[in-house]
């Protein structure tokens, strides 16, 4: 048993502990630091547990921005996820935020009330329980949950302790629900078994798969594919480009694990991408395309055969599932491995000299300054500050919204390092960043700044949670009165859009309103000392940029998909 199961059984084991003391100690074991949500009469003895556990519970200001809060916390390295709900709207309106945490990865727990068992059927207040919310995941594993449980009895709670044990250790993301009446949870605890001592480890590739994998990298250049399952291999990730001289790609959620400054990196691919990926895979003719932690999916893809080499795929990824569904017609050879670890396995093995030497190209970026338009300032211009102020001029991260927020970030901005650009396009929930971004500076104890668009400030955001804890959250706002990427997109398609433009908002003086600090930018000239005022607060900070509509952000195939959907579908 080691140190942290000991000390859960203790607690557990002790007369006068309550369920919920013991599962505050079970969570606090696995590395969770601080609770996120809003507190209801049906979980009062639950979060007074946090309090008592020193689990520094934050209240939010609606339950889907506690969620966004609690995974990019933990993305960011601040411990496992723990959201606290209430009954009813307080767990459903949580939903958002734990289907985005599951695309993401992240490992986040959700803990809620429920209706008890001698109140149920009886038009309980908020009732939540299987009878009320049949067929919808909430309480069994599902698409919402890896683990899940409604706990009837404290009887319950050393398979549920050993659960969430085992789960927490994956590497790939865990995300549970554990329900909890009010008896429950109040529930005194004696003498229990101690909680299971397995973990959950990624897979060594065998020897011959290995092999397998060498055949076919070394019959001629090879392109490396990153995801964001590779980013915690970002130093293996380099070896292995240096012994095989192959190039690189990334999705838009990889940027960074390989510095994209480096003359072997060709660009990023899918949504937001770079065009210039495939005048190079053309120009190199890569055989074999090495995939690392990615699930090729549309906005990595758009399933484009050219991105694939003649050979086909190596995939590598803890998720065996992923292998073949993007790109069921080509030939996949599938490793289930964790990445870093199936690097050092091939490196061990890889001939000297066995992959063809590829020529270098120099590294084109975009360019970092442009004539401003009469109506603000353009988006070009507003990234190039953000590369000078934010990307090379500080350590701050960035997180970047749903919408033309993340078309700009990814597609302009260039890291050198994993860890500095985060943004959430599986799922794509507006008010992700907006909220997120105060999970991602509480973790790192520093700023961390959120480029959004002003439709998804307005629909979600936690500035006034920001100031209540003082952390110096930064927020960019692209500000053009309407929602911009629907608006564009339908236009790119031909149609004519209507009803997406609102009255533009003030948001310094929202900002100002909700305790924060404020300015407006309305010209390029002002940017870069914004954008360093904001750094060098140290408080809750809102940039109001005010931009320029004229200049189409850089959808790359996404309207020739939305086109082969639509006529598929006819």
């Amino acid at each position: 048993m080691t140190e942290a199961q000991s000390v859960t059984h203790e607690v557990v084991a002790r007369l006068g502990a309550t369920v919920s003391d013991a599962l505050v100690e079970v969570l606090t074991s696995r590395g969770c630091t601080r609770a996120f949500g809003i507190l209801g009469g049906a979980t009062v003895p639950f979060f007074s547990a946090l309090v008592r556990g020193e689990l520094a519970p934050i209240h939010m200001r609606h339950e889907a921005g506690a969620v966004f809060a609690a995974m990019e916390h933990e993305l960011a390295g601040g411990g496992p996820g723990l959201v606290f709900t209430t009954t009813g709207p307080g767990l459903t309106n949580a939903l958002t935020g734990i289907a985005a945490a599951r695309w993401e990865g992240a490992r986040v727990v959700v803990v809620s009330a429920s209706t008890g068992s001698d109140r149920r059927g009886r038009w309980a207040f908020q009732e939540t329980d299987e009878q009320v919310m049949p067929n919808v995941g909430l309480f069994t594993k599902s698409g919402w949950f890896d683990y899940a449980i409604a706990m009837q009895s404290p009887d319950e709670l050393p398979v549920v302790a050993a659960r969430l044990t085992e789960g927490l250790s994956r590497a790939n993301g865990f995300v549970a629900h554990v329900a909890l009446p009010l008896s429950v949870q109040s529930a005194d605890v004696g003498p229990t078994p101690p909680p299971s001592t397995s973990r959950t480890t990624a897979p060594a590739p065998a020897p011959e798969t290995i092999d397998a994998c060498i055949d076919r990298l070394c019959a001629g250049p090879v392109c490396v594919w990153l995801g964001y399952g590779a980013r915690r291999a970002a130093p293996a990730v380099r070896r292995l480009v240096d012994e095989l001289d192959a190039v690189v790609m990334c999705s838009p959620r990889a940027k960074g694990i390989f510095p994209e400054s480096d003359p072997r990196f060709i660009g990023v691919t899918g949504f937001g991408g770079h065009e210039g990926v495939f005048e190079d895979l053309a120009r190199v003719r890569p055989q074999t395309t090495l995939v690392l932690g990615s699930r090729l999916g549309e906005f990595t893809s758009f399933w484009d055969a050219r991105l694939v080499g003649p050979r086909g795929l190596v995939h590598v990824d803890l998720d065996p599932t992923i292998f073949g569904a993007a790109y069921p017609r080509v030939d996949t050879l599938g490793v289930h491995a964790e990445v870093g670890g199936f690097i050092d396995a091939l490196v061990a093995r890889l001939p000297r000299h066995g992959v063809r030497a590829l020529r270098k190209r120099s590294p084109s970026h975009p360019s970092t300054r442009q004539a401003s338009g009469a109506r603000g300032v353009r988006p070009t211009e507003l990234m190039a500050s953000l590369q000078r102020v934010i990307v090379e001029g500080s350590e701050a991260p960035i997180l970047s919204e749903a919408g033309n927020a993340f078309l700009w970030t990814t597609h302009s901005l260039r890291f050198d390092d994993p860890g500095r650009y985060r943004t959430s396009m599986g799922f794509g929930s507006m008010g992700h960043a907006a909220a997120g971004v105060v999970g991602l500076a509480l973790a790192r104890r520093g700023p961390a700044v959120a480029v959004v668009g002003d439709g998804s400030l307005l629909m979600t955001n936690e500035i006034n949670t920001a100031v209540s804890l003082g952390v110096p959250a930064i927020w960019v706002v692209l500000n053009d009165g309407r929602y911009g990427l629907v608006a564009d997109g339908m236009s790119g398609l031909g149609h004519e859009p209507y009803g997406l433009a609102f009255e533009p908002v003030d948001f310094e003086a929202l900002a100002s309103a909700l305790g924060a600090v404020g300015t407006t930018v309305s010209s390029a000239d002002e940017l870069d000392a914004a954008l360093a005022r904001a750094l060098a607060s140290g408080r809750p900070y809102v940039v109001d940029v005010r931009v320029d509509t004229s200049e189409l952000a850089p959808f790359g195939a996404r309207n020739e998909s939305l086109s082969n959907q639509a006529k598929e579908a006819g």
